[in-house]
């Protein structure tokens, strides 16, 4: 299956914006928008939806952006190091070469997203659901999958160094062009998902065998 991406939009019919939060305080729908070289600490704002639009080079760290709504948004590197997302909505979004490094997605529904060229470090996204969506080129090292949903996940050389994976089924996700090294997860858990030869040694551990080199 396919993933979907964002509606292409001509650039001219996009309304640049200098300052979001005070398009926000007119009104709680932001649509056909371009917002570049915006860069904010500690920024709050909540139930708001913003639909097609472009968000290039823009800075939200350690901020708090719950229970917002994404709609066909591109998304260019930005940074959104230790910022929540959580209970946020996001639909045919693309996130290219952006930070998101300790960010929380808990409780978050992403559906058709592509994380491409991406740093996702440390993290949440318990409970979260995730339907078509892609990781390419993506590190989500020592991240978090809790009691989550998966359908269609694709992979395409991801590094899922130190995830953990708890009562999350990964049947029928392909890892095997990923970095799997050191993840925790159960038999159950990774039961149908595909693995290369050497990724086998990774999850040995499950069985409780020990590798004695000669």
């Amino acid at each position: 299956m396919n993933i979907l991406k964002p509606q292409k939009i001509l650039m001219k019919n996009l309304i640049s914006i200098d300052n979001l939060l005070d398009e926000i305080k007119k009104d709680d729908k932001i649509e056909n928008v371009i917002i570049e070289n915006y860069k904010k600490e500690k920024v709050e704002f909540n139930n708001i939806i913003i639909e097609k639009s472009i968000i290039n080079n823009t800075d939200f760290i350690n901020s708090n952006l719950e229970n917002n709504t994404f709609i066909d948004i591109e998304f260019n590197n930005c940074n959104f190091s230790n910022t929540s997302f959580d209970y946020c909505s996001f639909a045919r979004c693309e996130f290219n070469n952006c930070k998101l490094t300790g960010c929380n997605f808990i409780e978050t529904g992403l559906c058709d997203v592509s994380f491409i060229d991406s740093n996702m470090d440390y993290i949440n996204l318990s409970m979260a659901s995730l339907k078509n969506v892609l990781f390419k080129n993506t590190m989500l090292r020592n991240s978090n999958f809790q009691e989550n949903k998966l359908k269609n996940i694709i992979l395409k050389e991801a590094d899922f160094t130190q995830v953990q994976f708890f009562k999350t089924s990964l049947n029928g996700v392909d890892f095997s062009d990923s970095i799997i090294e050191g993840i925790a997860v159960s038999i159950e858990d990774i039961k149908g998902a595909t693995i290369n030869q050497l990724q086998s040694l990774d999850l040995l551990y499950l069985l409780g065998v020990k590798i004695k080199s000669n």
